[in-house]
């Protein structure tokens, strides 16, 4: 009874937000330039005023390193408030259109305008970084929003709640903090964009509440990013960049490496490369792995064990686990693991991992490989290690992804030039720089025709003889 009279108060609080950004969201469209970039640096001057408060925030909710903290969750936000505010006036500006010969006379571009008030779903896994991000993007387009961080970093949230209450008006922005029946009251508003950063499963959930109002939908998703090793790869840099990419967060990341295909005979040389990687960056500590201030843990039991049963699917299917497999259920710390021997029935290449275990698939031949990425859903992202350019663009040619990196994994995330995001299952829309103002932002078409005399006149009714000689002379133009 308690918690049903809660969620009520909730709800009448929600649409109380809801109405006042509504009002606001006619005010921001006629807004400057000037005026979304001062809120821009608002949030700019705060970020850099409390570094330290936002680094326990998140190294309360699972113990993530501060250096990490740093490169991860506040640099990529920094990068992305500052690319906005240089950038913000030219995005802004309508955009010229040629004119057909048909239209002569006509002026006609490309306005862009706010979508209106907004809706941001962010995840756990990366709860400052996927939270603020999408806003900056909201912000730039002139769009107030509503923030919903995960119940699953209470500390963040928390951080969250309070930084948007000191710098921006409800109005504007406003932190909805709590579980999944808050998501579902948040869900049946007739919002006019929703940003959703999550798994495939919970966003087909978002898009199907979104359908309800034609509400347009940024989805964010992850899946299983492939990394295909040619036999001419350097095996010690790729398998630096893999471990320093795939056990970042403790593997809990949508664009961390997911599985490796890989030649059979350089299968067991790359494995050594990963353990000697992986002792270089997190086993210094004399408690090993476990005592390294350098790694961090799952965010919960409930994943813990989840993670802990793909792993023991895999023992009992024939896995051979190559280094790791140890975890310590007290502190939800497993230890970067790799597997071999493994096979497409096992749930560890089934589903998405989210954690620190890298099973190493081999193949026979480089076309059996694609065919094997081909046959999964279109991942977030796809690595291929070669030195070999020609074969790089003809595998990037062959295969679909949010996005193809030769030679690395997941830096991409940090570049303000290229779009961010999915294809199909792995994600909806673009984000990051001009391809998140874009996604907050209506492209209008604007057409200004002469009064009087038009060069579309002479096809108007009544159609005499003339008019048809006319149209078809036209067509045949065409």
């Amino acid at each position: 009874m308690q918690k049903t009279q809660e969620l009520d108060f909730l709800e009448s609080q929600i649409e109380g937000i809801f109405l006042l950004q509504k009002q606001e969201a006619i005010k921001l469209r006629k807004g400057s330039a000037f005026l979304r970039i001062a809120l821009l640096k608002r949030l700019l001057d705060w970020i850099n005023k409390n570094q330290e408060d936002i680094r326990k925030a998140v190294h309360a909710d699972y113990r993530k390193p501060y250096p990490e903290i740093d490169v991860t969750e506040i640099f990529p936000v920094l990068i992305e408030i500052n690319h906005a505010i240089k950038h913000l006036e030219h995005w802004m500006k309508p955009k010229k259109v040629g004119t057909p010969l048909i239209f002569l006379g006509t002026k006609a571009y490309i306005q862009y305008e706010p979508k209106g008030v907004s809706l941001i779903l962010a995840p756990w896994n990366y709860a400052f970084n996927l939270a603020v991000g999408p806003l900056v993007s909201a912000i730039a387009a002139g769009c107030p929003a509503i923030v919903k961080p995960s119940e699953m970093t209470p500390h963040t949230s928390a951080l969250l709640r309070r930084m948007m209450a000191e710098i921006f008006d409800t109005h504007t922005v406003a932190v909805i903090e709590g579980g999944v029946e808050v998501s579902q009251i948040l869900l049946s508003k007739p919002f006019d964009h929703i940003f959703f950063t999550g798994s495939p499963g919970v966003g087909k959930i978002v898009m199907k509440a979104a359908a309800e109002h034609l509400t347009s939908v940024t989805l964010e998703l992850g899946g299983k990013s492939p990394v295909l090793i040619l036999d001419d790869a350097d095996l010690k840099d790729t398998a630096d960049k893999i471990t320093a990419t795939k056990f970042l967060n403790c593997g809990q990341t949508c664009i961390a490496p997911d599985y490796i295909l890989i030649p059979e005979r350089l299968k067991d040389a790359f494995v050594e490369e990963m353990k000697k990687s992986i002792e270089k960056m997190y086993g210094s500590n004399k408690n090993g792995i476990e005592g390294s201030k350098d790694y961090s843990r799952i965010v919960n039991e409930s994943h813990f064990k989840r993670i802990q049963h793909i792993l023991s699917d895999a023992n009992l299917k024939g896995a051979k686990i190559e280094f790791g497999g140890n975890s310590n259920g007290q502190e939800n710390y497993i230890e970067p693991t790799i597997l071999s021997h493994v096979t497409w029935e096992m749930k560890v290449l089934q589903e998405e991992i989210f954690g620190p275990i890298l099973p190493v698939v081999t193949y026979d031949n480089l076309d059996g490989a694609i065919l094997m990425v081909n046959q999964q859903p279109k991942p977030l992202a796809f690595y291929v290690f070669s030195k070999n350019d020609e074969k790089i663009n003809a595998i990037f040619n062959e295969t679909s992804s949010g996005a193809a990196l030769a030679n690395d994994c997941a830096v991409h995330f940090l570049h303000r030039e290229l779009p961010f995001g999915g294809v199909n299952n792995s994600g909806i829309g673009k984000s990051h720089g001009h391809f998140g103002f874009l996604a907050f932002s209506n492209e209008k078409a604007v057409l200004k025709q002469r009064v009087g005399s038009a060069a579309v006149n002479p096809l108007f009714p009544p159609f005499t003889l003339v008019k048809k000689k006319l149209v078809k002379g036209i067509l045949k133009w065409l």
